[in-house]
């Protein structure tokens, strides 16, 4: 365990066993249908690479990068750094997200893409803190409901550190 951390949460075991459940769903739901995935950079491409990795269908995929953190705190404001580069009307998307927390940045994102006219839009996130939701949002696809606690660790960062972690880890107030 890195020494930054006070405990692991989820191993690597635990994630990639859920990441192949999530797959297979993803794969039933969208049977003999093309999938459009939009990963939401940066925390997304450790989850999203393996998922891909696991889902039996064609997939089209695009990035788009956004922000509304400041340190550890969401400022509420979201910012889009990177749009897509492909047209999504008439197709059927998946926002695959990292982390969903106050759901402020996945309402914003979803409201945006709808009027960009796709076939159907649904949210796959790893992780899901629904302890601290601030407006309702759905997510299809939920890999874990994790404490409200600062995790780190595939993918997800503290100050741009962290993401190459095997695991998901929290970490300790005093590194924040």
């Amino acid at each position: 365990m890195h020494k930054n951390l006070s405990e692991i949460l989820l191993t690597r075991e635990q994630i990639e066993k859920r990441i192949k459940e999530i797959a297979s769903e993803i794969t039933k739901d969208y049977e003999e249908k093309d999938i459009f995935l939009i990963g939401i950079l940066k925390g997304c491409f450790v989850f999203l690479s393996d998922l891909v990795k696991n889902v039996k269908l064609d997939t089209n995929i695009d990035f788009m990068m956004v922000s509304s953190y400041e340190g550890k705190q969401s400022s509420g404001i979201v910012r889009i750094l990177l749009d897509l580069r492909q047209p999504i009307e008439g197709k059927d998307v998946i926002v695959v997200e990292d982390i969903v927390d106050t759901g402020l940045t996945i309402n914003y994102l979803l409201k945006t893409l709808k009027t960009r006219k796709p076939k159907s839009i649904e949210v796959c996130t790893l992780l899901n803190k629904p302890s601290c939701r601030k407006v309702n949002v759905t997510l299809k696809y939920v890999g874990f409901d994790i404490p409200n606690k600062f995790v780190v660790g595939y993918g997800l960062d503290y100050n741009e550190y962290y993401r190459n972690l095997p695991y998901i880890g929290v970490l300790k107030d005093e590194v924040i």
